[in-house]
């Protein structure tokens, strides 16, 4: 068996886009039966929501899709640049704040845009809800539902 894949999925505070793509990420993967294949995780590029549960507006959104949200915020550490194989930040300013934060090119290379992997939306980011209203949030779970499916069609192993 090949060693499983490792995704890090990253934006400000933890406690609502990143938090669902690995929501979303790992209701995909129990689906097409590959835990085996990945291991999944987020964090902030931000420390100030540490140990705090997503935010409710998110997670209640997230839940009538069936998803729910567990995950702890935690902040983004040097060691996930080698413990990740794929760091995805949801918007420039996460990703500038990723390169900013590397170890080495070699751990810089692992940094792509959460968005690059979307199929149906073409958009450069994902927003970040936290200021706005009930669209923002569904807006973000659409454009996450997007972007983790063709993440996982692209990595998917070969059996």
């Amino acid at each position: 068996m090949r060693h499983p894949i490792r995704i890090l999925f990253v934006c400000l505070g933890n406690i609502c886009r990143s938090a669902s793509a690995e929501a979303v990420m790992r209701r995909l993967v129990e689906q097409a039966d590959l835990d085996d294949y990945y291991v999944i995780d987020s964090a902030g590029i931000s420390a100030y929501h540490q140990g705090e549960l997503p935010d409710p507006r998110m997670r209640a959104h997230a839940a009538r899709r069936g998803y729910s949200l567990e995950h702890r915020s935690r902040p983004v550490r040097t060691e996930d640049f080698y413990d990740f194989d794929l760091l995805l930040g949801m918007d420039d300013s996460n990703i500038d704040d990723l390169h900013e934060r590397a170890p080495s090119p070699l751990e810089e290379a692992k940094i792509a845009r959460m968005t690059d992997y979307c199929t149906r939306f073409a958009t450069d980011h994902v927003p970040d809800p936290y200021y706005g209203g009930a669209e923002g949030f569904e807006y973000v779970l659409d454009v996450l539902e997007d972007a983790c499916a063709g993440l996982l069609q692209q990595t998917r192993p070969t059996r």
